[in-house]
């Protein structure tokens, strides 16, 4: 039976890795190596004991947050000593994260064939690291598997062809398995908000101006706060119980974080993976962010990129979305369809 290695390290990949693990455990001896990227147990374990995951064959201690050089290093390293010691006939790498970048370019130096699911993403903007660990995983893989047609153009224009297969969204597949999971976790309307990139976090005046805004909108906002925003927020003396209407959370689990977002009024983040999320759950979003990947969201006003001026949120809010196509990330069966395309490719 031939063997799998899928690389996974931030709450996102768990995610999709879950219903792909369901599958590919059918057919190969599917091992999944967890960089330790997300290292608190509430981005990371959590994810694991709630979806029913086998727990990771291979798990790196990354010890904390590390500069991007330096963590990428590490896990380039110690992914090449597990390749060295066992035969892969592929490895699978998810998204855009660092860990994704340290597995392609292992697969590429150890000629190991290499699988990227959701290829093709592009937000045209070469200053997120993201942008560059998706171009560089999208030209260095044997098969990819693009979520939507958009990102099948995206790959063209590069003058990628070749092994491109339009599966839909694995994400979607995992809202399906968790849909009768889920719960109203707060009585009252609410927003649902997560923040965590550091062009939102790294700069007082700005977690300023994004808590400001926050708490002047209509219905209070359950703010799930991520390890690096609350860091941050400690860091600049900012006291979050000045913000009457916002409701600080924890990091949560995906059951949780499904139920808060099918039960609030909007969604606002700058997750790339809960832009999507929304949209699967017919939620209006404001994206805090000046680009998205998941362009395709932006029609018929289910999402909005709101960046420079904050107080456009507001108004923004009002705005009622129009037709919605269910279909567009798929029905649910993503990783089944991609694991037979694997089967007869590797």
């Amino acid at each position: 039976m031939k063997k799998i290695l899928s690389i996974i390290g931030a709450r996102p990949q768990f995610i999709k890795h879950a219903p792909m693990q369901l599958q590919l455990q059918k057919h190969f001896v599917a091992k999944t190596l967890h960089t330790g990227q997300h290292y608190d147990d509430n981005m990371s374990k959590v994810f694991f004991d709630e979806l029913n995951m086998p727990k990771p064959d291979y798990l790196f201690d990354l010890g904390g947050s590390k500069p991007q050089g330096e963590q990428t290093a590490i896990m380039l390293t110690e992914i090449e000593k597990v390749c060295i010691n066992e035969a892969f006939d592929a490895i699978l790498v998810y998204g855009d994260t660092n860990s994704t970048l340290a597995g392609a370019l292992v697969a590429s130096k150890m000629h190991i064939p290499l699988i990227h699911i959701e290829a093709g993403l592009r937000s045209y903007n070469r200053e997120m690291p993201e942008e560059v660990n998706r171009i560089i995983a999208d030209n260095f893989s044997s098969l990819l598997f693009c979520p939507t047609p958009d990102a099948v153009a995206n790959l063209n224009k590069e003058g990628i062809v070749d092994n491109i297969h339009i599966t839909g969204d694995v994400m979607c597949d995992m809202i399906h398995l968790v849909k009768e999971k889920v719960s109203r976790l707060e009585e009252e309307p609410y927003y649902f908000a997560t923040i965590h990139r550091p062009y939102n976090t790294d700069s007082k005046e700005r977690m300023l101006q994004i808590l400001q805004n926050l708490n002047i909108l209509t219905h209070k906002t359950i703010l799930a706060i991520h390890p690096r925003t609350k860091a941050r927020i400690n860091s600049y003396d900012i006291d979050i119980n000045d913000y009457e209407n916002i409701q600080c959370i924890d990091p949560i689990g995906y059951i949780e974080s499904v139920s808060y977002q099918t039960y609030a009024e909007a969604i606002i983040t700058d997750s790339g993976g809960m832009q999507k999320e929304a949209y699967i759950l017919k939620k209006k979003c404001i994206t805090l962010r000046s680009e998205t990947e998941w362009v395709e969201t932006l029609n018929e006003n289910w999402n909005a990129l709101i960046f420079d001026d904050l107080s456009l949120i507001k108004n923004e809010l009002k705005k009622i979305p129009g037709n919605h196509k269910t279909s567009l990330y798929g029905n649910g069966q993503a990783a089944e369809e991609i694991t037979d395309i694997i089967i007869n490719n590797i």
